[in-house]
């Protein structure tokens, strides 16, 4: 039954990704306002898809705050890197270039706005980040960033790639560290079992820290959840 409800789920999604592409394509002309709305009607369906067909449950222990602000965000699955459309307002996205160049979809990302980062590019790639976050600071939009810099299995806590702490400090954004513990469920392959996606907000971590120290706290907050019994 987990299988079917899982095939139906992504068929669903592929219809509703299809559909919200092209809305972007058709209103792109018309600005920036109808294509961030048609990017975050796309986020919300796969939450209520998510919630629908497979039964799987948002809760979260606190909440994310309205402002210039650099969410750090823990990274086990597409849920997180899709729903965060949802729960920032008006984010950019630090994504792979890979992903933000691809055909069609990297263009529908780049028009929402994002930032896409090469990891082989070193420096130059830092300081291209570092304007386009400028960029969304400029723009009054929060910037989300994975900072352990690729999805993770659940469980398992690497080291932050060092682009996270570039960006902090060149932005001088406090920082909110968000753990999520969606590879429970993720990891059980194609089949999805029902159950909860929790979200944990953590602490606000102001600017101006050391890199040892922004990246310790950072670290431990977007863990929390997969460090408990």
């Amino acid at each position: 039954m987990a299988s079917l409800r899982s095939a139906f789920f992504m068929f669903l999604f592929f219809l509703s990704t299809t559909g919200h592409v092209l809305g972007v394509i058709l209103f792109s002309p018309f600005g920036s306002r109808p294509v961030r709305a048609i990017v975050h009607s796309w986020s919300r369906s796969h939450r209520w898809l998510l919630r629908d067909i497979l039964g799987i449950r948002f809760q979260w222990d606190g909440a994310i705050p309205d402002g210039a602000y650099l969410i750090a965000v823990k990274h086990e699955s597409m849920v997180e890197a899709i729903d965060t459309l949802s729960f920032a307002d008006t984010p950019v996205v630090v994504m792979k270039r890979e992903l933000a160049y691809s055909p069609l979809f990297g263009w529908v990302c780049r028009r929402y706005g994002v930032i896409p980062v090469d990891r082989s590019a070193g420096a130059a790639a830092l300081r291209e980040m570092m304007a386009q976050g400028k960029a969304a600071i400029a723009d009054h939009r929060p910037i989300v960033i994975f900072p352990e810099g690729t999805r993770v299995p659940s469980g398992q806590q690497p080291e932050l790639r060092p682009g996270f702490a570039g960006m902090y400090r060149m932005l001088g954004l406090p920082v909110v560290p968000v753990a999520v513990d969606s590879g429970r469920l993720w990891q059980h392959g194609f089949a999805k079992p029902p159950g909860v996606v929790h979200f944990k907000v953590g602490e606000i971590i102001p600017p101006g820290l050391r890199r040892d120290q922004v990246e310790a706290r950072v670290h431990a907050a977007i863990n929390v959840l997969n460090s408990r019994a």
